[in-house]
């Protein structure tokens, strides 16, 4: 099993940057993928961005072009550049990884974005 680490987040302005970040640990080497979700009080979690391990990365489209995932398996850490931030975009972010098929999920980190 693996255990998620995240931190970043906080409160910005629409229009700034924020960024997240996410370390793995336990046993790591079983890890397929590590992203991030987000979810708003009351609506269901949604997928934001995600990095596989043969590299392949898939972001949603509302963040496309102002989201930006990055890490390295190698090192087992995951990071979000989240710019142009807007209000909308205020939610709890959880880091998530796939682990020998097994879903593995951060305590999550708030972000909030003041329009």
């Amino acid at each position: 099993q693996v255990s998620l680490a995240e931190s970043g987040g906080g409160f910005v302005q629409a229009g700034g940057s924020l960024r997240l970040s996410c370390a793995a640990s336990g046993h790591v080497s079983g890890i397929d993928s590590m992203g991030w979700y987000r979810q708003i009080p009351g609506s269901q979690r949604e997928q934001v961005a995600i990095m596989m391990k043969n590299g392949n990365i898939n972001i949603a489209n509302p963040v496309k072009g102002r989201f930006t995932i990055s890490g390295a398996f190698a090192d087992h850490k995951v990071y979000l550049q989240m710019d142009s931030l807007k209000s909308d975009d205020s939610a709890v972010y959880s880091c998530h990884a796939y682990w020998n098929g097994f879903p593995f999920w951060g305590r999550g980190t708030q972000v909030t974005v003041a329009s």
